[in-house]
């Protein structure tokens, strides 16, 4: 009897229970103080699956920074004879490409890093003062480890699209470019001023249909601007 009335009970209980329990919600991913966004990690581990099947040669010309690098294709025809490595990902911020130089700038060794960012975080909401400091940790981080390597930052673009923060975007680019004539080795190389029309705004012209990446005709700017630095 006594076996019979466990059983019962333990039936009993069975029963009472919910039949479906409500599994507890996954806790949202830690995002670091220094990255804009997680899914950054996916790029980033597809650099390091590129870098083990064909290793990048050292001593290059690093092209990192946010989609306006990503999507600069003709990197390796518009610096002929010139080793580049573009290691530009999604809407990256200034601090993202700091957070990362571990993994996508200090194991290529380059002789000059061209960087570009700060068009994302003025639109996230972060300030030039903030976005000027944050340039200047990345700084900071790769001269950590690579001292003698030279650092070109290209000033924030005039996009049509984000007409309305021109105001921060100038004040940006004046403060980093207040900030880099005070740093050995560190350059600041303007597009902002050719890539205005001479009505003082964007050039939708060399903007694609969203306002905001460019036609092969913004890129031609960036070249002359960036190709006497490659050739320091």
């Amino acid at each position: 009897m006594t076996a019979r009335l466990l059983r019962t009970c333990a039936l009993l209980l069975l029963l009472a229970a919910p039949l479906v329990q409500a599994r507890a919600p996954a806790p949202a991913p830690r995002i670091p103080e220094q990255v804009s966004n997680p899914d950054w990690e996916g790029d980033i581990a597809r650099f390091q699956a590129l870098d083990a099947q064909q290793p990048p040669p050292k001593g290059a010309v690093l092209f990192v920074g946010s989609s306006s690098i990503r999507f600069w294709d003709s990197l390796a025809t518009d610096f002929p004879g010139q080793p580049v490595i573009n290691r530009g990902f999604g809407g990256s911020e200034v601090r993202d490409s700091t957070w990362y130089a571990d993994r996508i700038v200090i194991p290529y060794a380059p002789r000059l890093v061209v960087f570009y960012a700060g068009d994302n975080d003025l639109n996230a909401g972060r300030t030039p003062q903030q976005v000027r400091d944050d340039f200047l940790a990345f700084v900071a981080r790769v001269r950590r480890d690579l001292p003698k390597t030279r650092i070109a930052y290209i000033s924030i673009k005039p996009s049509p699209s984000r007409a309305q923060l021109m105001p921060q975007i100038a004040e940006a680019n004046r403060l980093i470019r207040q900030a880099s004539q005070r740093l050995k080795d560190v350059d600041f190389l303007d597009i902002y001023t050719p890539m205005l029309g001479a009505d003082g705004q964007p050039r939708p012209e060399l903007f694609r249909e969203d306002m905001l990446h460019m036609k092969p005709a913004g890129y031609a700017i960036w070249r002359e601007v960036v190709a006497p630095e490659l050739a320091r």
